[in-house]
């Protein structure tokens, strides 16, 4: 299972390959649409590759065995995590091979090979990307970079809380969108081990609710259909270790409209000029729908988690 110590070791291992990331107060503002006084805006798109996604990758590509990294590493991705596979790759100078749905945008396939990555197209969505890469893995012997389900990817997301509760000590609610569930098991490991009375929310797509309909079902379920077009937060299924820290450490998770996520990313632009994309303006999507209740007083940190601008062709109506 995951552990504090885990995470402590995974921001000395990575420290000098990503950024501090800086906590934004989210004020002066024109229109603050919610209830809290105090938010605070985590800014993960400003990582390298722009999303949380290096940190993972970055510890994991230095935990591995120079030897099982000869034949090149690999990954299958909705497009943040191959990005962060690339970085990785390019760190140590080896290979990579990045699977990606064919629903990915061709700009996030343009930026993996400006990494140097080479780029497979498999399927039409990330479940199918991923069967593609775990066959390819096993036939050429590669090393494979799960892109939520392993330890050491969890524990370099989980550096992020770290960052959090040092600028922000007193902070009450953290705000975290899922995907396969990587990112809100990171964090959610290390704040609940420092500030236990701190409560983590999921923040999931309507149209790809994996973790809610698992946590109502009490298993690992897997989606019929993806009805989203936040790729990146669009497994379609989670994994078991991901499934049991959320369960025992997740007060809840809510779900959201990709307008009203569009609706969010505007917001974020035009009040502090941050470039998030869909998936990245997911936390601030719930505060605005109304999904996430917060008190004037409450000390709120939603994480921004990518950057991009995939909003700006829809309506953005919560």
């Amino acid at each position: 299972m995951l552990t504090l110590s885990d995470v402590q070791t995974a921001r000395e291992r990575i420290s000098q390959y990503v950024r501090r990331t800086p906590l934004v107060r989210a004020r002066p503002l024109k229109e603050r649409l919610f209830a809290t006084e105090h938010l605070s805006l985590k800014a993960e798109l400003l990582q390298v590759t722009g999303s949380f996604k290096a940190r993972g990758a970055v510890n994991k590509l230095l935990s591995l065995d120079p030897e099982a990294m000869d034949r090149g590493i690999i990954t299958a991705s909705g497009g943040n995590h191959g990005l962060a596979v690339a970085y990785a790759g390019w760190i140590a100078g080896k290979p990579a091979t990045v699977y990606l749905p064919e629903s990915a945008p061709q700009a996030k396939a343009d930026k993996l090979r400006h990494w140097g990555a080479e780029v497979i197209f498999a399927g039409e969505v990330f479940n199918d990307a991923m069967a593609a890469a775990l066959a390819h893995a096993e036939r050429e012997q590669m090393a494979f970079i799960h892109p939520f389900a392993d330890p050491l990817v969890m524990a370099g997301q989980g550096t992020i809380a770290l960052e959090i509760l040092e600028d922000e000590p007193e902070i009450d609610t953290v705000i975290v969108a899922i995907g396969g569930g990587g990112l809100i098991s990171g964090i959610c490991t290390a704040i609940k081990a420092l500030k236990p009375s701190a409560r983590i929310i999921g923040v999931e797509p309507e149209g790809a609710p994996t973790l809610k309909r698992s946590l109502e079902a009490g298993k690992v379920i897997e989606l019929e259909k993806i009805e989203t077009v936040a790729g990146t937060l669009a497994p379609g299924r989670s994994e078991q270790i991901n499934f049991d820290i959320i369960r025992d450490s997740v007060e809840d998770v809510v779900l959201v409209s990709d307008n009203c996520m569009a609706e969010a990313a505007r917001w974020l632009w035009f009040e502090m000029g941050l470039a998030a994309e869909l998936s990245g303006a997911a936390a601030v999507a719930a505060l605005l729908s109304g999904k996430i209740t917060t008190s004037p007083d409450e000390r709120v940190c939603a994480v921004i988690c990518g950057a991009g601008m995939d909003w700006l062709a829809m309506q953005g109506r919560c």
